[in-house]
């Protein structure tokens, strides 16, 4: 069975719906969790615990040296600036996306996938050949999303989170 995998950014300090967003994703298939940052607090760390989750730092994660002993302590997976996940023979590069230098190395080093948040905005278009991905922000957007990717199958499936 294709792994799906569940892509969230800019939490901003909103755990809960953080939460009902992973609790979408699930619900969705997804197994493997991206958080592509700005998640500002130990709160929104929480709802990632426990699964198989990955984490990079946003321009507004200021405290990541603590928030990132406190992720590793409850068994999320930091990454810093940038990470980077094979799943079902595809690579996916993910990063905040306001460090410009990361994304266009995933794009030149030829990763299948590059997800990024930051903007707010959801995005999804071919660079080269590489498919860029944004799903959208869980904050300050004029609706909250998040998606769930299937590799295997090269599909994205955009979930709506209710405020």
């Amino acid at each position: 069975m294709a792994t799906v995998v569940g892509l969230l950014s800019d939490s901003h300090s909103r755990w809960e719906r953080t939460k009902r967003a992973l609790e979408a994703l699930r619900a969705a298939g997804a197994t493997v969790f991206v958080h592509c940052g700005d998640v500002e607090d130990e709160l929104v760390i929480d709802q990632l615990a426990g699964l198989d989750s990955h984490l990079v730092w946003g321009n507004c994660d200021w405290n990541s040296q603590t928030l990132g002993r406190y992720a590793r302590d409850v068994g999320v997976t930091v990454h810093g600036d940038a990470g980077e996940v094979t799943v079902d023979g595809r690579r996916i590069v993910f990063t905040h996306g306001h460090e410009i230098a990361a994304m266009r190395a995933a794009v030149s080093d030829g990763a299948d996938y590059l997800v990024h948040g930051h903007t707010h905005e959801l995005r999804d278009e071919r660079v080269g050949t590489t498919r860029v991905l944004n799903p959208g922000a869980l904050h300050r957007a004029p609706r909250f999303t998040v998606a769930a990717l299937t590799p295997a199958t090269d599909q994205l499936t955009v979930i709506e989170v209710p405020a």
